[in-house]
């Protein structure tokens, strides 16, 4: 909210001698001296508010700003609601990962993925594994057709120094909501 106050200068704070007036209704009145405009706005219990500074002559307008701050901060805070914040969870293997660690690990994916985080996959080589890179791409691959009915691959498997990295991302909702509605479809014919 403090942004809005420093990026608008008011009544007195406006230094320029002329400026084109708006007045409360938006309608553009011309041209006037920056004493006559603020007396105008004075007379009408409004602020004089410099909203183009950068134009010849600067722009003001005839408003009542206390209540133009307000609905700013309400416009900011339904923009904040609006907006989806995606998080990356990180998930690590080993090249010899057991399977039942494998199967954990792997939960703990589809959790991730039924939140809507994307989930980066590390395979983190040490010693003499940094020498079979295959083994860790193996693994990456399993886990990327196992997941392809609810992921998507954003990030292809990729090297880089003792770690390879991968980038999965849940499927976008329509795409999901098709797979599960032609699985229940499925379902319901094998039953009959």
């Amino acid at each position: 909210m403090k942004a809005i106050a420093l990026e608008y200068r008011i009544n007195r704070e406006i230094t320029t001698s002329r400026c084109r007036l708006i007045d409360q209704d938006g309608e553009q009145i011309g041209i006037f001296d920056t004493a006559d405009a603020l007396r105008r706005a004075d007379d009408l219990g409004y602020d004089l508010v410099e909203i183009a500074p950068d134009a010849q002559p600067p722009v003001c307008r005839i408003m009542d700003y206390s209540k133009f701050k307000y609905e700013q901060s309400v416009k900011e805070k339904q923009a904040r609601k609006k907006q989806q914040r995606i998080e990356i969870k990180e998930m690590k293997f080993r090249p010899k990962v057991d399977t039942h660690d494998y199967e954990t690990k792997k939960k703990h994916i589809l959790r991730f993925l039924g939140a809507g985080a994307k989930v980066k996959v590390t395979i983190m080589f040490r010693g003499r594994e940094t020498s079979h890179p295959e083994q860790g791409l193996n693994i990456l691959m399993k886990l990327a057709e196992e997941l392809k009915e609810l992921a998507v691959i954003e990030n292809q498997p990729k090297l880089e120094g003792r770690n390879m990295t991968m980038l999965i991302a849940p499927l976008p909702k329509q795409k999901a909501a098709k797979t599960d509605k032609g699985e229940d479809a499925h379902a319901e014919d094998q039953d009959a």
